[in-house]
């Protein structure tokens, strides 16, 4: 039988996690590896750090089990360590955006107003896909994009959209996704592809909550 020591360093343990995700930009980190894996210098572009900042801040994230890490050559690539680090950033973002009156009003003054955006289902886009009457562009960065999109995507980098749209097949409406509902990169592609009178909708989730549903999921061969 355990006694009152076992038990608080079980739970000492357990909270060194829930530390390790206690910063904005170790969350930022994971919501970002949870694309797929990427090299430490990607990730302190993403992030907008140094990169003695930023592999500090994946050090923590290693320390607590929550990431790893693997050597090529001369860069170093982090992922997230499972699925369920994933899974634990997600009901900790839907916990806090049910709970935490502030983080709704701090989520509606970065997205900014969505009601002008035509939005569709995962479920919806699924049905469509099988129809064949739906163009999906992937607007994440192409290394996202690599490590795995939803099946017959195009990778369009939201800031090709614009040079790149005669890519973009007519004649259906265009589907976008980018990383999750925080993320604006889908929100920006379909303003401008409806700029450009093409009929376009943003995927109300994104590629993590996708493939976390178990849909279909591809990778670029490499």
């Amino acid at each position: 039988m355990g006694d009152q020591q076992d038990k608080d360093a079980l739970y000492d343990v357990l909270v060194e996690a829930a530390k390790a995700i206690g910063n904005g930009r170790r969350a930022q980190l994971i919501d970002v590896l949870a694309q797929g894996e990427r090299p430490v210098e990607e990730l302190a572009a993403e992030i907008h750090q140094s990169m003695a900042n930023t592999s500090q801040h994946l050090q923590r994230l290693l320390r607590a089990g929550l990431a790893s890490s693997r050597r090529s050559g001369t860069r170093i690539y982090y992922s997230l360590a499972s699925p369920a680090v994933e899974r634990l950033w997600r009901a900790l973002r839907e916990t806090a955006e049910t709970h935490a009156g502030e983080l709704g009003e701090l989520v509606r003054a970065y997205v900014g107003d969505r009601a002008d955006l035509s939005t569709i289902t995962r479920d919806d886009l699924l049905l469509r896909l099988r129809q064949g009457d739906v163009v999906v562009l992937d607007v994440r960065p192409q290394p996202e994009y690599d490590a795995g999109h939803i099946p017959g995507a195009i990778s369009v980098p939201l800031s090709d959209v614009k040079s790149r749209l005669r890519e973009v097949p007519r004649g259906g409406e265009v589907v976008a996704y980018c990383r999750g509902p925080y993320c604006l990169f889908a929100d920006e592609a379909v303003r401008l592809l409806t700029d450009e009178g093409r009929t376009a909708a943003r995927l109300e989730e994104g590629f993590p909550e996708w493939k976390a549903a178990g849909l279909p999921v591809e990778q670029s061969v490499t």
